[in-house]
């Protein structure tokens, strides 16, 4: 029951409506005996200063960051981890002893979590996109020790300014016996790196919450469907979105015999992490979380 005594957490973003956070944190802060609520908080681009410094004004427990402001949130926090400074983006927010924030990111925990039963070493992965969540991922896929690393992304000044940001030189790239490589989706080669992928990673909004299929067959998956005719059926995709569930690309996937992950464990681990941050709790109720979650999406 939430009272005049209850603390206020939440995710910021630009959508937030299709988002299961305030499901699997409203159900382990029960569990856990917080008299804490997590809320959706919509925020446009323009409006992100106000709003994070108003958050803390009224003594937020903590904010998570996503989509479209994971690059910017660094500019309202007087204090960044060493991960976060690495990646150039952040997820979570703690309210620091400074009356400010501390900004860290608990996605790479929470992307490895699904992955992590399998060995990846000398493997070859794509990340399609390169926003905010691909920092994290690129940096999750240098972690499994993957042999080559394709990005994939409609602008070449936004790959090539990314993978500077990642320390690498787009030109020609060998760092730490890792061949990490940018194309556009564009690029002639596309459906060759496909076809000769282990695992490919969708960090794209491409596919979210929209119907699974047309009168022609799956919509709203990456690339183009001719792009797709070659890949093999070793390939795992996995896909940071969970809403619908599955989307359209990983049906299409299952459809065609792959093994398919979708968000919603990433969702999971990276909420229990940024949760450990706030409360100094060790103990995270993850079952109960996965459990809201799955229910919620039943429905």
């Amino acid at each position: 029951m939430i009272t005049g005594t209850t603390s206020l957490v939440g995710l910021v973003g630009d959508p937030v409506s299709h988002s299961l956070s305030p499901i699997i944190h409203n159900a382990a802060f029960s569990e856990m005996g917080l008299n804490w609520c997590y809320l959706g908080i919509p925020c446009e681009t323009e409006n992100l200063e106000i709003v994070i410094n108003g958050l803390r004004k009224v003594n937020c427990k903590g904010l998570n960051i996503t989509i479209p402001h994971k690059q910017n949130a660094s500019n309202y926090c007087n204090e960044i981890s060493d991960l976060s400074k690495e990646l150039k983006a952040i997820n979570t927010l703690i309210p620091n002893k400074k009356n400010g924030w501390t900004g860290t990111n608990t996605d790479v925990e929470g992307f490895l979590a699904p992955l992590k039963k399998q060995d990846w070493t000398q493997k070859k992965a794509i990340i399609l996109g390169c926003g905010g969540s691909a920092r994290a991922i690129l940096f999750g896929l240098k972690i499994l020790r993957f042999q080559e690393i394709n990005v994939i992304s409609r602008n070449i000044k936004s790959i090539k300014k990314f993978l500077l940001d990642a320390k690498i030189n787009p030109e020609n790239i060998q760092k730490n016996h890792i061949e990490i490589k940018g194309y556009t989706d564009q690029d002639p080669n596309i459906k060759k790196i496909l076809s000769n992928s282990d695992l490919i990673i969708n960090t794209t909004p491409i596919g979210m919450q929209k119907g699974l299929k047309n009168e022609n067959g799956p919509i709203e998956i990456p690339l183009k469907p001719e792009d797709w005719s070659s890949i093999n059926k070793e390939t795992t995709l996995y896909d940071l979105i969970y809403t619908p569930r599955p989307t359209p690309w990983l049906l299409w996937g299952k459809e065609k015999g792959l093994k398919t992950i979708d968000g919603l464990e990433m969702l999971i681990q990276q909420g229990a992490a940024s949760l450990k941050l706030w409360s100094g709790v060790e103990n995270i109720p993850i079952e109960i979380m996965r459990n809201a979650a799955k229910t919620h999406l039943k429905h």
